[in-house]
């Protein structure tokens, strides 16, 4: 499979964005803290040079806390977040120079920098527990969207979750004043297991409330001008990053925009959807203090990106502390294509087992056990056979697991080990039958 065949089989674009802190010691993380926007860094654009945003009084510096791991992982009944996305949290890969997603990410900086020079503000280190409110109420998202299904989202309890979207923090930026803003992070999602999904990966998105002044100038209707602006901006974000390729705006549904729409380039032979995008919902801005305003929104996820800009076939490299891989790129760099390393044989092991009787089983459960056991040796987990016994009516699935490391070969003996792991997990705590 190629890299632009993985990359259009990835689900991290739009939901439409809705888009070096290390552990310091075991089960600790540190990273900027914010609870709800009271404490961030922003960057207000001001031509080729980025200055320090205003400070505003509703708002406290910007400052590091730990987040112990008790914080994200509880013995709430609704809390299901794992010590393996723990693990992730405050890594900030958008934010190392060097690092393929923070290579994209300044890129698409720098082209606003340069053509609306004072124009946004951006924000980089927002925290990423957010509440249910923010993540879905404050964007529309229906009461019964399956987004909010503890299969697809990490609760951390019934009313906090990990951000599935850097959207999660739009309505409160508006709130605090903010009506130009770009926002870069990490966003969670639990979700299958193969070359171009990950549980962890990062969004940027955008957001413009046009001017009464504008719209009054144009002769237009706020919504005609903010559509054609947005494409305006959107078809030159474009061609910065892909040269003078051939694009086109294709009509979409999002909760949050209408209208809205999915832009699409001529990539290697073949339509690509590299962002969402679209005219704000007019609640969302009321219920966000800007009445009667018009607003234009896009989103973006920077590994769909990164992986076709560099060539990148897996996800799971973007993780990768190998030299082999870190060294391929480096700051400003936009057209460097990854070469591929040693590339170590995967080993297949088959699990097959009776489904609970309750209709509790689902993939993104099953996948959450093996990369909880796993981790990034796991490459695959792929349903090969399904089968109902005609008397007993009872469903049996089989999976094939592939593990395959990015930077070592495995020994059987591990792989036996993770299997069996496997097997004894699927058997406690999602109560199948092994078969």
């Amino acid at each position: 499979m190629s890299v632009v065949q993985a990359v259009s089989r990835l689900g991290h674009a739009p939901r439409m964005c809705h888009l070096h802190c290390v552990a310091s010691v075991p089960g600790r993380v540190s990273l900027p803290y914010w609870r709800l926007l009271q404490g961030f860094s922003a960057k207000r654009f001001a031509g080729a040079h980025a200055k320090p945003c205003r400070q505003q009084k509703a708002l406290t510096t910007s400052s590091a806390v730990t987040v112990s791991r008790e914080d994200v992982i509880t013995n709430n009944q609704a809390n299901n977040v794992t010590d393996n996305i723990f693990q992730k949290i405050g890594v900030n890969l958008h934010q190392q120079p060097n690092h393929p997603i923070c290579i994209i990410k300044q890129a698409i900086v720098e082209y606003f920098e340069a053509n609306y020079p004072g124009r946004f503000t951006s924000f980089d280190d927002l925290y990423p527990i957010v509440s249910t409110k923010a993540n879905f109420d404050d964007v529309l998202t229906p009461v019964d969207h399956v987004s909010r299904n503890p299969n697809d989202t990490y609760y951390v309890d019934k009313d906090t979750v990990l951000r599935c979207h850097t959207s999660a923090h739009q309505a409160e930026l508006l709130r605090k004043g903010e009506k130009s803003f770009l926002v870069t992070g990490d966003v969670y999602r639990r979700d299958s297991i193969d070359a171009s999904h990950y549980p962890v990966f990062h969004q940027m998105e955008g957001l413009y409330v046009l001017s009464d002044e504008e719209i009054e100038a144009s002769g237009k209707s706020g919504t005609q001008l903010a559509s054609e602006d947005l494409k305006f901006v959107l078809s030159g974000l474009t061609k910065h990053l892909f040269g003078d390729v051939e694009m086109k705006f294709v009509d979409a549904y999002f909760p949050f925009t209408e209208p809205s729409y999915e832009l699409e380039i001529f990539f290697q032979g073949e339509w690509l959807e590299v962002l969402g995008c679209g005219v704000t919902q007019r609640q969302i801005l009321e219920e966000a203090g800007h009445m009667g305003k018009t607003a234009w929104a896009f989103g973006l996820g920077l590994e769909r990106l990164a992986m076709v800009l560099f060539d990148i076939p897996d996800i799971r490299l973007f993780w990768s502390n190998d030299k082999r891989f870190t060294k391929q790129f480096k700051q400003g760099q936009l057209r460097n294509k990854f070469k591929p390393y040693s590339k170590f044989p995967p080993c297949y092991k088959d699990v097959s087992f009776w489904l609970p009787s309750d209709d509790s089983f689902t993939e993104n459960n099953l996948c959450e056990q093996v990369r909880g056991i796993a981790g990034d040796l796991v490459e695959e987990v792929k349903l090969i056979d399904s089968f109902t016994h005609p008397k007993k009516q009872r469903t049996s699935h089989c999976y094939r697991i592939a593990y395959r490391s990015m930077e070592r070969s495995l020994t059987d003996e591990e792989i036996n080990g993770l299997q069996e792991q496997t097997r004894k997990a699927l058997a406690e705590e999602m109560h199948v039958e092994l078969r």
